[in-house]
């Protein structure tokens, strides 16, 4: 299928136990939640739903704070049961010991955790509530003795940036699979939050590309950052692997493979896009991930602006949602991109001309089939870049090994088992 859903955000709830600077879902103080939130049955109905067409997409849980709601570990056993790799965002700060354990039996595949400062004040402060670093810190330790797989959110912003190599080399030290760079959207009640200025975004994109080649044991990502395609290739303009597509997983996939769940029902192509395309309290969930507009919109994107001009259009593409957030229209150009295009014509990406005469072994075919759909086409595309790099054209076990091995060191992530795997 050209629209596959590889991943699915439901926030769950707006309460929160926080008051964060850069909070999406409202500017007001979220203790109570909303009387209409979701309940137990509406979101097992919408996980049948996505297992019965997607059974290895990724689900992410989030909020407000997940962890707020007494149902979490059973909506999340329900999902695991049918195949669902089930993720759990949070804040950390209600993450003890015991709710690890939990979560773990549940069947949780992982848990991502923000952490925006290795300086305890500026976490606290950004975050809201005194004492709430010290609480993610036990979050961590707590991840880690008890073996659930968990990576880091990084929130960058003018005021923290230079911590970077500093969260990075935390992350590596404490275990984390992955350390994800957020760059910040100005919606909810990060509207009135400075955000980062063009030029240091560009510089700490840089610094992200330079880094992970020297930590091939973590997974270091920019998100909500498409312009990394271009920064990418501009820096290894022969690579084949930065030639793929941005919406094929390593970008931008919002709409394309990637859509979100608010507490009430409503369906939206990312979190900081507030259009709802229809809601599955009224309509069945693949219905609206067909035929939403907006949907259509950004998988066969007509740009504006800049962006539209620009050759990486096809490989970066901008953030459509800051687009939106700074003057209303979807297809604008995306304020934050500091790039002035020389208006060359379009880069092609590898998404739509495929790599010639590089074959798959059926031994590498078939451990690629077991790959979690959310990973597949990347995986896929990765591997044909890398064996075309080499000059080689069979692309066999070994190939995926090494692939692995550069991307995770020793600490490859585990494929979530199915139903059957687990006895149900």
């Amino acid at each position: 299928m050209m629209n596959e859903l590889y991943l699915l955000a439901i926030n769950l709830t707006t309460r929160c136990n926080l008051r964060c600077a850069h909070c999406y879902l409202d500017a007001k103080a979220l203790r109570r939640g909303a009387d209409d939130e979701l309940t137990t049955d509406e979101v097992r109905q919408l996980l049948a739903q996505i297992a019965a067409r997607s059974p290895q997409a990724l689900v992410v849980l989030t909020g407000g704070e997940p962890l707020l709601r007494r149902d979490l570990e059973s909506i999340i056993a329900f999902g695991a049961s049918r195949g669902l790799a089930m993720v759990v965002g949070t804040n950390g700060t209600l993450l003890s010991d015991r709710r690890v354990c939990s979560l773990k039996r549940a069947g949780t595949f992982g848990i991502g955790i923000s952490l925006d400062s290795l300086d305890p004040g500026y976490h606290d402060r950004f975050r809201g509530l005194a004492g709430s670093w010290q609480k993610t810190m036990r979050a961590i330790d707590a991840c880690a003795r008890r073996g659930l797989s968990f990576q880091l959110h990084f929130s960058v912003t003018d005021d923290n940036a230079h911590e970077l190599a500093g969260m990075i080399d935390f992350a590596r030290a404490v275990g984390a699979r992955v350390l994800n760079a957020f760059f910040l959207v100005c919606t909810g009640r990060g509207q009135s939050l400075s955000n980062i200025s063009p030029q240091r975004y560009e510089q700490v994109l840089n610094e992200l590309v330079d880094a992970q080649p020297r930590y091939p044991e973590l997974i270091i990502r920019a998100r909500c950052a498409p312009h990394f395609k271009r920064i990418a290739h501009q820096r290894h303009p022969d690579a084949p692997l930065n030639r793929i597509g941005g919406s094929e997983g390593d970008g931008c996939i919002a709409g394309a493979h990637y859509c979100r769940v608010t507490p009430q029902g409503g369906v939206t192509a990312c979190p900081y896009i507030p259009t709802e395309e229809g809601s599955i309290r009224r309509q069945l969930f693949w219905d609206i991930w067909e035929r939403g507009d907006g949907f259509k919109c950004l998988r066969d994107p007509v740009l504006r602006g800049k962006c539209g001009a620009c050759e990486y259009r096809y490989l970066c593409g901008g953030c459509r949602a800051r687009a939106l957030a700074h003057s209303g229209g979807l297809m604008d150009s995306d304020p934050l991109c500091p790039y002035a295009t020389d208006q060359r014509a379009p880069l092609v990406p590898l998404a739509n001309s495929e790599i010639v005469g590089v074959r798959w072994s059926a031994e590498a075919a078939q451990r690629l089939a077991r790959v979690p759909l959310f990973l597949r086409n990347l995986v896929k595309k990765r591997a044909e870049a890398f064996v075309a790099g080499r000059g080689e054209q069979l692309i066999t076990t070994q190939h995926l090994s090494l692939l692995v091995a550069q991307r995770f060191g020793g600490n490859a992530p585990a494929r979530p088992a199915s139903g059957k795997e687990r006895g149900s």
